[in-house]
């Protein structure tokens, strides 16, 4: 009979049937499921861009087709529904606007990922104007 008892320490192998079961972890970022599509959901900017300090430093890197993260702030005082937007390393860009991230964000509440790219980025005085495009990655 297998020895079963392995199965409920997560650091050794299961055996099973006379095999030995291994979990290897997959980072999903690097091994998307098959299959996987960018279903294109919205074109926006990213607003807020003048408030973000080091945006200069932020935007390093970033160029059209970049893909740029987003993450829920849902105790931002000014909105309820905030979608901060970040580049590959983490650092803030700005956020989705408000009038267009309510059904963002509760895609995101649900645990959705969504995506952005960038379309163009133009500066106009101390305003970086960056256009991009969501997706659902599914």
């Amino acid at each position: 009979m297998p020895n079963s008892n392995n199965s409920k320490n997560n650091n050794l192998p299961a055996n099973i049937n006379n095999y030995t079961a291994i979990t290897i972890p997959i980072d999903p970022k690097r091994y998307p499921k098959p299959f996987s599509r960018d279903i294109f959901l919205f074109a926006t900017h990213i607003a807020g861009t003048t408030h973000v300090d080091l945006i200069d430093e932020a935007l390093e890197g970033i160029g059209v087709s970049s893909e740029v993260s987003f993450f829920r702030e849902a105790n931002n005082i000014h909105d309820k529904y905030a979608i901060v937007v970040k580049n590959k390393n983490g650092q803030k860009l700005g956020y989705i606007p408000k009038f267009d991230n309510i059904v963002f964000a509760r895609l995101l509440d649900a645990g959705k990922l969504l995506v952005g790219k960038v379309k163009s980025i133009e500066k106009l005085g101390s305003w970086n104007k960056i256009k991009i495009d969501l997706y659902l990655r599914d």
